[in-house]
């Protein structure tokens, strides 16, 4: 990755205005912050399948840029990103043609508004706390596995873009999550230390056993920091730690790169109340979203463009 630390980024990153927003430009990734003072990060996730690949082409058509990651097997991921680099759609071809489409984030349903940001109320949540949000520290590997696959913890009305989900916070909290709060980052740094990766180990098994039982699932790891330093800074610092994460359970435990995508948020989610260091919110937080991408039929694949959602 480049640099190492986020300090390191600082003299390689541009800020322009463009339409009453401030975009700051970094080698890998942008921050956006919007004429209301909301910001988001935007990352590209395709360095993510490189690993390993046994060849990579690229084609653009009609705008639309189309990635072919090749595997020695044989597969293929496909990946189509939109003219401003945005993701359209992600697709597994097994070696002899079949496809299954993993995320359409070019889906918009017709009730949806605005941007991407989904004012819905927060979800009445029926089930114990501590199995709603999960300590992986303290939880068993049967109830990290169960998590896994939690149904949401109310009715799911519609099917939701990946956008959609990224960026609406009471939507994605109709899922539980884990905290992996095994692994800890240093202040201002996203590297995963060697002696904390096999750390991972139980949640990887969880993923991969989950994965296993259904091709189609996606998890979203989420990235987090303490409210130390400035918020552009801990929106680029959040997001490269959902992506060491995503990195490190593909690399070193084969969980398939197509079914994790990630997103950093900064110091928006605070789990402990304090403006000081704290290794306590320096943290990656995984959720399983399948059912919100599918309109609660998890174990179906998301209908073709243009269909009504399930009722």
């Amino acid at each position: 990755m480049i640099g190492a630390t986020i300090a390191d980024l600082h003299n390689q990153r541009r800020e322009v205005v463009e339409g009453g927003r401030t975009i700051y430009n970094e080698p890998d990734r942008i921050i956006i912050r919007d004429p209301g003072g909301q910001a988001y990060v935007r990352g590209n996730d395709l360095y993510r399948f490189r690993y390993g690949a046994r060849d990579i082409r690229t084609d653009t058509i009609g705008g639309e840029t189309r990635t072919v990651v090749i595997r020695p097997d044989g597969s293929e991921v496909i990946t189509v990103v939109g003219p401003d680099g945005s993701l359209l759609r992600r697709i597994r071809r097994d070696p002899g043609g079949r496809e299954i489409v993993i995320i359409d984030n070019s889906y918009r349903d017709p009730r949806s508004v605005g941007g991407f940001y989904v004012d819905v109320p927060p979800p009445v949540v029926n089930i114990p706390y501590d199995r709603y949000i999960v300590d992986a520290e303290e939880a068993s590997p049967d109830v990290i596995y169960a998590t896994m696959q939690a149904p949401p913890v109310q009715r799911i009305d519609r099917r939701y873009s990946l956008d959609e989900i990224r960026y609406s916070p009471n939507v994605r909290m109709q899922m539980p999550s884990i905290d992996v709060n095994t692994i800890n980052f240093e202040t201002g740094s996203w590297t995963i230390p060697p002696d904390q990766a096999a750390r991972l180990q139980v949640i990887a098994d969880g993923l991969n056993q989950a994965i296993q039982r259904n091709p189609r699932e996606v998890f979203l790891i989420e990235g987090h920091t303490d409210a130390v330093g400035n918020e552009v800074d801990n929106l680029s610092l959040s997001d490269r730690r959902a992506q060491s994460a995503a990195e490190l359970l593909t690399q070193q435990f084969n969980v398939p790169a197509e079914n994790l995508t990630s997103q950093g948020y900064g110091e928006q989610y605070l789990k402990e109340q304090t403006q000081g260091p704290s290794l306590i919110n320096r943290r990656v937080t995984i959720r399983r979203i399948t059912p919100l991408l599918n309109g609660g039929q998890a174990s179906l694949p998301p209908p073709p463009p243009g269909t009504a959602p399930p009722r």
